[in-house]
């Protein structure tokens, strides 16, 4: 008899295949996943209640079909790079009473409650489930469940980054990405846990360009955040929708652009603009 998370793992595979065939033509040349096939490639680990397996098996290959690039939507990435930093600790922008991922309270996670279709907003997820496509199973959104119940530990890749000095790990938008909805926030994630007591030093506002990058034609106020859930990942909402246009985030004149983790390393953000301010992301809301 196959074990309980063989049987499961068989379900997410069988969702991935559907997808696939949905968003990527017959599938020619992909893995069961949805993926590109790679000679000698080895297949993602059975489906157990740790982010990384959760990540190969359900949201790299059935989540990130939509959730990915300047698409995401509500500015949900959940590629690799950005599932953790965007799930935990993070308030849900439907409904921001909630956070998307709660340690150690999976009823309260946005998450499960659009997974599980009983979501105060919107539709249940995966997008279309489960009118033209299967919804994760019980016993398949019972091991993300369980990783919540763990306390939604990072990968174990992660983990190891903290004996690497302080650094950004990613920024979402990146950097003359195009976004096709105004971002929620933004996103710096660092390999280390910040010092949050220096927060209130720090601030930060976003500028809107004329056309040609310059002049400045609009400012909008920012407002910055650490969760204690995820204390890598530097939010920054703008203070209003940012409506199409292009952006860069910059810190503020009289601010320090110098972030600390809680042993003491400083890493700057970044880089200096023709008036000296840092600037930490551009991108494009594109109409």
């Amino acid at each position: 008899m196959k074990s309980f998370a063989t049987a499961v793992r068989g379900t997410a595979v069988a969702l991935c295949a559907l997808l696939a065939a949905a968003c990527a033509g017959n599938g020619e040349g992909l893995d069961a996943n949805g993926r590109p096939l790679v000679p000698g490639g080895s297949p993602p680990p059975p489906l157990s209640a740790d982010l990384q397996s959760i990540q190969e098996n359900i949201f790299t290959p059935i989540c990130s079909v939509c959730h990915a690039g300047g698409s995401a939507p509500e500015g949900l990435r959940l590629d690799a790079a950005d599932s953790f930093n965007l799930l935990v600790g993070v308030p849900s922008t439907e409904v921001p009473s909630l956070l998307r991922v709660k340690p150690g309270d999976p009823d309260n996670s946005y998450i499960i409650q659009k997974l599980e279709g009983h979501a105060a907003v919107g539709a249940q997820m995966p997008f279309g489930c489960p009118n033209t496509q299967p919804c994760l199973t019980t016993s398949t959104i019972a091991f993300i469940r369980q990783w919540i119940t763990n306390g939604a530990p990072p990968a174990a890749a992660a983990a190891a980054a903290v004996t690497a000095p302080l650094a950004v790990a990613s920024i979402v938008p990146e950097s003359t990405e195009p976004v096709s909805v105004p971002p929620p926030q933004v996103m710096v994630a660092f390999n280390h846990e910040l010092d949050v007591s220096q927060l209130a030093t720090h601030s930060m506002h976003f500028e809107k360009l004329a056309a040609g990058a310059s002049p400045v034609v609009e400012q909008v106020a920012a407002r910055i955040a650490v969760s204690s859930a995820n204390l890598r990942a530097l939010m920054i909402w703008p203070a209003r929708p940012l409506a199409a246009g292009h952006y860069r985030l910059v810190v503020d004149a009289t601010s320090s652009s110098r972030f600390s983790d809680i042993a003491g390393q400083t890493v700057a953000l970044g880089t200096p603009d023709e008036r000296g301010q840092a600037v930490i992301s551009t991108f494009e809301v594109v109409p």
